[in-house]
């Protein structure tokens, strides 16, 4: 199963509730925070909300 490799790349100031929400939800907070989650319809979904904000890549095991 893959995984994917999100970073934050950009700051939540001045960015809507339901963005620094996902962020929160993704294990991030501050620009150059990694995450590595499991590659998903529900984090994809996530992921599509933020996407000015993250980097994503894949990451194979």
């Amino acid at each position: 199963m893959s995984k994917l490799k999100i970073t934050q790349i950009r700051s939540i100031i001045k960015c809507l509730p339901k963005q620094k929400k996902t962020i929160a939800a993704l294990g991030l907070g501050r620009p150059s925070y990694s995450n590595v989650l499991p590659d998903n319809a529900q984090i994809r979904g996530m992921v599509d909300v933020v996407k000015h904000l993250v980097k994503v890549e894949e990451v194979s095991e």
